[in-house]
């Protein structure tokens, strides 16, 4: 599930790029728009308590929202915003987050179809031309909901090893859409398409030029108008509008396995431009986004019927649940129960979302530091179990 499986050690020669600015801790005030009851919550000593002892364990700094039925709707956070400035973390505070984003993208070419601008069974190759298309195997042949479903076989161009090197190399570099494509350029598919599941960004690269083709201006402005703005989701932003924006908390990374992490905030720079990454968010927004879209007021029942229909790969990953892939969503069976999710990786940052359909309870978290010895304490499996047993024992 990770969005980019670095190259650590090459890290170590820019690590000291941009590393411990000097920001006011003012850059980082941030307040929501409503009441928040958070601390009258009956759970909030033992949401808190959890979120405390995830930084006990290393983690610098984290955001999480819980909503339940029952008890409404809880936001809190723990650690460190900043190290370098000494600013803690507050509920409000927004963060990257990586590939979570491939829900909205999701979200918004279904509400194409429901528009009437394109249906899901038309190829890619009707929308796009040239070089995406002549140079990627299997984009002549794949269709929109395999690209959205995973089951394209077109490369991803992350697992590239030149693109890898080429991008540690810069790591400030801000890559546009086309500059990314070239590293899947001519790479043998998977498989043919629809004949099995396995992950690619490359398939959310084009689903964003796909938007923009048809909509005549940058994906990213027709997330804003078509989900951002009618759902009030006003922590919530893309990276291409302001790459850095005031306010977003520091990223950092464990390269040496030691939990003495760097400074990466200017690291991701890959997914800016591109439909795989690059929001912007807060744990609040994306939990009314989620619950929005599964309670029927995005789409209607019949989109929503296509995104939660499931196809599992043939070789699951042994290290994390099994996974049913949908349309931009994933779906996990948990000791809790049936759980539908999606989580991202950036460069210093990573965030999950979940949602159990049983009971509509939405748990989404970030954190500002991954990798190293962090990732087994925010991503991994037991990582995850440990939230929810917390959250829905």
């Amino acid at each position: 599930m990770n969005k980019f499986i670095i190259l650590l050690v090459a890290l170590v020669a820019v690590s000291a790029c941009r590393d411990g600015e000097t920001i006011e801790p003012s850059f980082y005030t941030c307040a929501f728009n409503f009441p928040d009851s958070s601390m009258s919550n009956p759970d909030n000593q033992q949401y808190q308590d959890l979120l405390n002892e995830i930084i006990s364990n290393g983690v610098v700094g984290i955001t999480m929202s819980v909503s339940k039925p029952q008890t409404g709707m809880w936001i809190g956070a723990g650690g460190m915003a900043d190290l370098h400035n000494g600013v803690a973390m507050k509920p409000c505070n927004i963060s990257r987050m990586g590939s979570t984003v491939k829900m909205y993208t999701a979200v918004t070419v279904m509400k194409l179809q429901e528009e009437g601008k394109l249906n899901l069974d038309d190829k890619i190759s009707a929308y796009l031309h040239g070089d995406v298309i002549d140079k990627l195997e299997n984009a002549d042949k794949a269709t929109i909901r395999q690209l959205l479903q995973h089951t394209s076989g077109i490369y991803n161009y992350i697992q590239n090893l030149v693109f890898q090197t080429a991008s540690t190399n810069d790591l400030i570099r801000e890559w546009k859409p086309e500059d990314l494509l070239r590293y899947a350029y001519h790479k043998s598919a998977y498989f043919a398409p629809g004949e099995d599941v396995r992950y690619s960004n490359t398939n959310y690269i084009l689903l964003g030029m796909l938007i923009e083709a048809i909509e005549g201006k940058p994906f990213y402005d027709v997330f804003e108008e078509k989900l951002f703005l009618p759902l009030g989701l006003t922590l919530t932003s893309f990276a291409a509008k302001d790459p850095v924006p005031d306010g977003i908390v520091r990223g950092y990374i464990d390269i040496y396995s030691n939990l003495q992490v760097l400074e990466s905030t200017y690291f991701s720079g890959w997914d800016y431009y591109t439909a795989d990454g690059g929001l912007i968010s807060n744990p609040y927004d994306m939990s009314r986004f989620f619950q929005a879209l599964m309670q029927g007021q995005i789409l209607n029942a019949s989109s929503l019927d296509e995104m939660l229909t499931w196809q599992t790969p043939k070789d699951p990953d042994p290290e994390f649940y099994p996974i049913d892939y949908g349309l931009g969503i994933f779906k996990i069976d948990t000791p809790q129960g049936i759980a539908y999710m999606h989580s991202g990786d950036a460069i210093g940052y990573y965030a999950n979302m979940i949602y159990f359909p049983d009971d509509s309870t939405t748990i989404v978290y970030a954190v500002n530091s991954n990798y190293g010895k962090i990732d087994q304490y925010v991503s991994t499996q037991s990582a995850i179990e440990n939230i929810l047993e917390t959250v829905k024992p």
